[in-house]
């Protein structure tokens, strides 16, 4: 049987079963509240990722299979050591219908990451517009190309590449903090062929404020769940067509966005095709999805894949009384929230609730040459009956 998916990837596969049964791997857990310094009293988790029990374990194994972490290590001790530790922190904050305010607060965000040791900051999906396809078209930006930096605002003589205020204040926090910004997602607007086109975008910065991936997001939500959740973005988006990641010197790192999660394909490609580590989803799943599938989801991903996965979302905005318009005459949409970082193991590492915060954690990545080691699928697949094909 061959299952083709849209124009970049595609599964042949025979009827096969499996029974895993290892044992769940419980990690140290330590929770700290922390405050800010930005005026705002931020909720900030983190969890410790380490186990020296399972490191003993695996120790032997982990020699021999260093290759498939896909760390970029520099030759120093000191750099392997940095190297094999990321921290991220996942911001979560309420974006309304006030665009300069919504910017305010991300830049306010980004910056307590950065004070909280952050080298890698991610922001939630479409931070600043709300979340109606009837808002995206009036929100939208053109954005830049990777490649471009600060400086590419200005166009030459030609006049300006891009225009997007959003962007500069990635471009700029990025360079200021020294810090990767995975930058959620903003809509885009695209001339192509003449016809005016909307996309869910992510930008992704280095420290230098350089766009390095640029992602736009490849399934579009569209779905309608009786009694439920009714809701069809592609009123007004299109779809991406690309596998977007990056290379940093912490390994290989994928992009998506919100329901880009649940499309296991696309995830094994960043895996299998491009050696990622980190799995990153900025999303905005709802109080129908969000209570059954948020957390599921990640989990899934980190284990078919042997990666972290990264979500951040907005805080829930509770509707308001009247009708369910906000005060833009936008329709209200209410956001999970639970932002969160999930291990190889299928570890929840760092959560939160449904309110505004900042998310803290530890991402060991010397784990992951130990689990995919202990369990190496990646070496196991049956290629003779099914195969995963980039055809982005």
């Amino acid at each position: 049987m061959r299952i083709a998916s849209r124009p970049f990837f595609l599964l042949t596969a025979a009827r096969f079963s499996a029974l895993d049964t290892s044992t769940a791997f419980a990690p140290r857990r330590s929770i700290a509240n922390q405050h800010g310094n930005s005026g705002h009293s931020h909720r900030s988790f983190r969890r410790n990722l380490s186990s020296s029990s399972l490191r003993s374990s695996l120790a032997s194994w982990s020699s021999s299979s260093s290759s498939s972490s896909s760390l970029r290590m520099s030759s120093t001790d000191a750099d392997r050591a940095d190297a094999s530790m990321l921290r991220v922190a996942l911001c979560q904050f309420h974006v309304g219908h006030d665009k300069d305010a919504n910017e305010e607060t991300a830049r306010t965000y980004l910056a307590e990451a950065k004070e909280k040791g952050a080298s890698m900051a991610v922001l939630p999906e479409i931070w600043n517009s709300p979340y109606a396809t009837s808002a995206f078209p009036d929100y939208a930006e053109s954005l830049p190309d990777i490649g471009d930096g600060l400086e590419s605002a200005d166009g030459g003589s030609d006049g300006p590449k891009w225009s997007s205020s959003a962007s500069r204040l990635l471009m700029q926090a990025a360079r200021d903090h020294g810090m990767w910004i995975i930058g959620g997602s903003v809509p885009e607007r695209v001339l192509e062929d003449g016809e005016e086109k909307i996309y869910n975008t992510c930008l992704v910065l280095n420290p230098e404020g350089v766009v390095v991936a640029k992602h736009r997001k490849v399934h579009l939500f569209d779905i309608d769940v009786p009694g439920g959740i009714t809701f069809f973005e592609s009123e007004t988006l299109s779809p991406g067509s690309s596998v977007s990641h990056f290379a940093t010197p912490f390994g290989e790192i994928g992009v998506g966005i919100c329901y880009d999660i649940r499309f296991a394909e696309y995830a094994m490609l960043l895996r299998q095709k491009h050696n990622c580590s980190v799995l990153v989803y900025p999303g905005a799943f709802n109080m129908t999805t969000g209570p059954a599938h948020w957390e599921l989801l990640q989990k899934a991903r980190a284990l078919d894949n042997q990666c972290f996965v990264v979500t951040a979302s907005p805080a829930r905005s509770e509707e308001p009384p009247a009708g369910g318009e906000t005060d833009a005459g936008y329709p209200h949409y209410t956001a999970w929230g639970h932002s969160t970082v999930v291990s190889p193991w299928g570890d929840v590492v760092a959560t939160t609730d449904e309110t505004e915060g900042i998310v803290v954690a530890d991402l060991d990545l010397g784990r992951l040459a130990e689990v995919r080691a202990g369990i190496p699928i990646q070496n196991q697949r049956r290629t003779d009956l099914y195969a995963l094909e980039d055809l982005s």
